[in-house]
């Protein structure tokens, strides 16, 4: 996936972002083009303005480790955007091929989240891409989908797709701009992990093309791995809801992800989350009785 021209379009974004003043520099006046100029960043990182400006060009791909290093200092990134950079300026060093069949969620994954009856969970693929879910998960992220959906490749939800293109899960958050934001920058970090994944670059091709706020995030480069945070919801069963979430990465090398959801004791989204729980096994329990009426 990843590109000279992405380590140089990451460069130009993130120096733009950056005032003089920020990093110490005198601020002569107004400037034609925002941040700081290719020779200021150069003389930041200690290095020449003419091998910088080959970097922005992607002209050079061989960069030391110090040399990325000293660019990621001077360009104020914090630890998640530092390693992206690192994936974008050595391609190859800490990338592999990613494989094209079809990916499935380890049998021993899909127990651990079908024990949590009370714990709402879903398995995430590298792209985004649903693998499995529990119920109450299913119910509580994407209840108007089929429940079986993830079991093949060709009806399996993807949450980043859903969350820009589909109305339902586009309602269901409160925060839907802070949601948003935080696909794109999981994205964005699988991105520039990834050597060659057509599966990949044909979704974020089908978001680019589709949704212009995606489009707009997506040039931003924002980058960020978030493991852990609150989401705010509107439920259409159970209304307003404010959870906790968890990611835990196995640690295969697979790129899952399983998503968990829990509300603090005694808070009105505990309620929330118990009367959700209640509406699903009072489907279930329909469902058991018309499958036995058959």
């Amino acid at each position: 996936m990843s590109n000279p021209s992405e380590l140089g379009e990451f460069l130009r974004v993130r120096r733009a972002a950056l005032q003089p003043e920020d990093v110490g520099l005198l601020n002569y006046g107004i400037r034609r083009v925002p941040g700081l100029r290719r020779e200021e960043l150069a003389m930041l990182a200690g290095v020449s303005s003419t091998y910088y400006t080959r970097l922005e060009q992607g002209l050079s791909n061989n960069a030391s480790e110090a040399v990325i290093d000293a660019i990621a200092r001077a360009l104020n990134l914090n630890t998640d955007e530092r390693a992206h950079l690192f994936n974008l300026a050595r391609p190859g060093t800490s990338k592999r091929r990613t494989l094209t069949k079809p990916d499935k969620v380890r049998p021993g994954t899909l127990r651990l989240i079908q024990s949590l009856a009370t714990t709402p969970a879903v398995v995430l693929g590298r792209r985004s891409e649903v693998l499995a879910w529990n119920r109450i998960g299913h119910r509580l992220v994407a209840g108007h989908l089929d429940f079986a959906s993830p079991d093949s490749p060709s009806t399996r939800p993807n949450m980043t797709r859903l969350l820009f293109l589909d109305r339902h899960t586009r309602e269901l958050y409160t925060r839907w701009q802070e949601e948003a934001t935080r696909a794109v920058s999981s994205l964005r970090l699988v991105a520039g992990r990834a050597t060659d994944d057509p599966e990949l670059a044909s979704l974020i091709g089908e978001l680019v093309m589709n949704s212009q706020e995606f489009a707009n995030l997506w040039a931003r480069h924002p980058v960020e791995n978030c493991m852990s945070g609150v989401k705010y919801m509107h439920h259409p069963e159970v209304g307003d809801i404010e959870l906790n979430f968890e990611v835990l990465s196995p640690p295969d090398q697979s790129g899952h992800r399983v998503l968990m959801y829990a509300a603090d004791p005694g808070t009105p989204a505990a309620e929330a989350l118990q009367l959700l729980m209640s509406c699903e096994h009072a489907t279930g329990a329909e469902q058991h009785k018309r499958v036995t009426a058959q």
